[in-house]
């Protein structure tokens, strides 16, 4: 599904495939935001992805290398300062008006998980792992967001909504398309020699969705042998 069968992955480097899995589409092009040094495993993997740029705090010679030649020159290298401290006021200008508000610095732990208010009180280490992952990305997310997240991965994301039932609903199309993908006639899928990775993902995920125009179709089943 992720099209990573047979290579070596780091924990870095599988961290940034399940990312950009949870919605593979939309990151299309992406910028990457990356906590840990760059390794060359997962330069490798960005290596063939479609994206613009990268900011990571550290990036390995070799994996500095590769990244260096993507885009032919073009890819976008940035390095983090980790020492930075991001101010705690935030300023917001908005048609000639000024807004300012304190940034929301909580970090989201195991802490929050205390006070269970559910009749079902106890969780799964699991399922608190996942909570967290959750509770951190949706604060990154354009509000309103909604996440869900499985086994340390979130799976599907509905953000930018101004009403949070819009919000649940997109997540949960998303969620839908990433479990599909597993589906064994979305596996079938037979492509034709030469096309592109990403333009394979993109056809799985047209496939699920099904909701193509006459001439996107017909510029769809050119991608396979068997047109399904």
């Amino acid at each position: 599904v992720y099209e990573v069968k047979g290579k070596e992955l780091s924990d870095t480097a599988a961290a940034y495939v399940r990312a950009r899995n949870a919605d593979p589409m939309c990151s299309f092009g992406d910028f990457v935001a990356i906590s840990h040094e760059v390794d060359l495993s997962t330069a490798l993997v960005l290596k063939i992805e479609v994206s613009d740029g990268i900011i990571a705090p550290a990036f390995s010679p070799d994996a500095l290398e590769i990244l260096k030649a993507k885009k032919g020159g073009k890819f976008i290298i940035l390095q983090a300062d980790p020492s930075f401290q991001i101010p705690d006021m935030e300023y917001r200008s908005v048609g000639g008006a000024g807004f300012m508000q304190k940034r929301n610095a909580a970090v989201f732990g195991r802490s929050h998980l205390e006070s269970v208010v559910t009749d079902l009180k106890e969780l799964s280490e699991s399922a608190k792992l996942d909570l967290i992952l959750a509770s951190i990305a949706i604060k990154y997310t354009q509000s309103n967001s909604v996440g869900y997240a499985k086994d340390g991965m979130m799976i599907g994301i509905g953000a930018g909504q101004q009403s949070r039932v819009d919000c649940v609903k997109l997540a949960g199309r998303k969620l839908s398309t990433w479990k599909l993908r597993f589906h064994p006639k979305v596996q079938a899928l037979s492509f034709k020699e030469g096309v592109k990775r990403q333009d394979r993902v993109n056809a799985r995920v047209r496939f699920i969705e099904g909701d193509m125009q006459p001439a996107e179709r017909a510029v769809w089943e050119q991608n396979f042998d068997v047109v399904p």
